[in-house]
């Protein structure tokens, strides 16, 4: 990545974590991939349950593919015959991984949802919730965070798992009410009463949508 980036990377990922200090959660940066990867690792004892939402970005960084690997009971709700069962089974789970589709600069994490257990997830239920974020993610405001989540991500995940909705067809939101709409459920954390619970590695690079 360009140097004059990576540097504008590194000092607003110092005002993040700060912010994400101020509300009882805990941040990281990654100057790579790889080092998102170690940290991520580090923050996973060994032997725990592990599971996850549809966050790409876990994928980006080797994640998936090294929990799935090592020794760590991977809860795989893709894999399973009972999805149901695979998805309640995250809510006792030592640790959920998962992303953002924004996050503000003073650390306020935004999450859009259609069938819910996502988001349902990181507010409740699995003990350590596990966040990798491209600094690509990163917006000025709630308001902005919104705006990046409705307009960049639904659309792109729309089209990715082939629905049939107004924004996977223009590119942007359209506040529809479609069957297939993924806006069904809106996530704004904004702080944790469990020290501890909620982590965050914001890492340099553009990473999930």
């Amino acid at each position: 990545m360009n140097e004059n980036i990576t540097k504008r990377n590194e000092l607003l990922a110092q005002k993040v974590i700060k912010g994400l200090e101020s509300r009882n959660m805990s941040g990281y940066y990654a100057a790579t991939k790889e080092e998102a990867l170690k940290k991520a690792l580090e923050l996973i004892p060994e032997g725990s349950s592990v599971t996850m939402g549809g966050a790409m970005s876990a994928h980006e960084i080797g994640l998936v593919e090294a929990v799935k690997n090592r020794n760590y009971n991977f809860i795989d709700r893709d894999a399973a015959e009972d999805k149901r069962a695979a998805m309640l089974a995250a809510y006792d789970a030592d640790v959920f991984l998962s992303s953002a589709n924004a996050m503000t600069e003073d650390g306020v994490i935004v999450n859009i949802d259609g069938n819910s257990n996502r988001v349902s997830a990181i507010a409740q239920g699995p003990k350590k919730v596990l966040f990798i974020v491209g600094m690509n993610k990163i917006c000025d405001d709630v308001d902005g965070a919104m705006k990046r989540a409705r307009n960049v991500a639904a659309p792109i995940n729309a089209q990715r798992f082939g629905l049939s909705t107004p924004c996977a067809k223009t590119g942007s939101c359209m506040n529809c009410k479609s069957p297939d709409t993924i806006c069904c459920q809106f996530l704004i954390t904004r702080f944790s009463r469990h020290e501890g619970r909620i982590h965050v590695i914001l890492v340099n690079d553009n990473l999930g949508f």
